[in-house]
């Protein structure tokens, strides 16, 4: 056997595996003060950012257009979790009808037979091509901000007349094409990833709120 795949300890004596114990307890702590101390400052540098970002998707929604998303890895799965929730709901103490989000992660026909014919870095931009819209907005997320497959896919939004919104870390060559980018202020690819969640939550929210406030009853003003 591999020894990169062998699981089994040389001698258990000298394995930690107790969760209770203080190491893993101070691992635990530390991740998740990091990652709270990453969303105050999300709370104080993006604010504007993720309130023009909820305005310019639910214009769109209300004018006929249409959500689309697109991203890699976890960001991928962060586009399918947006997207069930605007077509969805968010919460069922706030019902409404469903909104139209597209995320351009899921056909795995479609992306293995593009991107084996003619590479991986177009799988997006074909499919805004196919079924994006002036005044449709498009949503990239790449924790690097530098994603061949994202950049390409929003700079062709740009050009059929949609907005775009990047969802990012520090910095990043999406921060240069997109109308909104959400910069997270981190390189911790999984600390990005964790605020790029709970922002993408409150967008949901707000976009809700926005497009439905006869159904606001939260009483926040």
């Amino acid at each position: 056997m591999h020894p990169d795949t062998d699981l089994s300890p040389a001698d258990n004596s000298q394995q930690d595996l107790l969760p209770q114990s203080s190491k893993y307890q101070q691992l635990v702590r530390s991740r998740l003060l990091a990652s709270a101390e990453l969303n105050r400052q999300v709370s104080e540098h993006c604010l504007d950012a993720i309130l023009a970002a909820a305005t310019l998707m639910a214009e769109s929604l209300r004018a006929g257009g249409k959500i689309l998303l697109c991203g890699n890895g976890g960001s991928a799965a962060d586009c399918q979790h947006i997207a069930a929730e605007l077509v969805n709901w968010l919460t069922k103490d706030f019902t409404r009808p469903g909104l139209a989000a597209i995320a351009l992660t899921t056909d795995t026909s479609f992306i293995t037979a593009h991107a084996n014919d003619c590479g991986f870095e177009g799988v997006f931009a074909r499919q805004v091509q196919a079924i994006g819209k002036p005044g449709d907005v498009l949503i990239g997320i790449s924790t690097s901000g530098n994603s061949a497959n994202v950049m390409q896919a929003v700079i062709f939004a740009k050009s059929l007349g949609m907005k775009a919104i990047a969802l990012t870390g520090s910095g990043g060559k999406l921060t240069q094409v997109a109308d909104v980018t959400i910069a997270i202020p981190s390189v911790n690819t999984q600390h990005i990833q964790e605020s790029h969640l709970a922002v993408e939550h409150i967008l949901c929210e707000l976009v809700e709120r926005i497009l439905f406030p006869e159904r606001d009853a939260s009483g926040i003003e």
